[in-house]
């Protein structure tokens, strides 16, 4: 986001204004403006998570979880 000489952002009002612009920009499209609401998401109104998958597309389980945890530590 910074060009080769930074110090030739700041000579000008303008690029400055043009750059600063540029990042808000880039942050507003890759993060997003949230929800409007202006008030931090409580665990009680979160969305429920969906069950892990696996390859197969199909839902893993705790068992699965605990053999996967058992082949890790041995």
């Amino acid at each position: 986001m910074l060009p080769r000489r930074p110090a030739q952002i700041f000579r000008s009002r303008w690029s400055a204004l043009y750059w600063a612009g540029g990042v808000l920009f880039f942050a507003v499209t890759t993060i997003g403006f949230g929800d409007g609401s202006g008030k931090p998401q409580s665990r009680a109104g979160a969305r429920q998570e969906e069950p892990a998958r696996d390859a197969a597309d199909n839902p893993v389980s705790n068992e699965d979880m605990a053999a996967l945890r058992k082949f890790i530590d041995g």
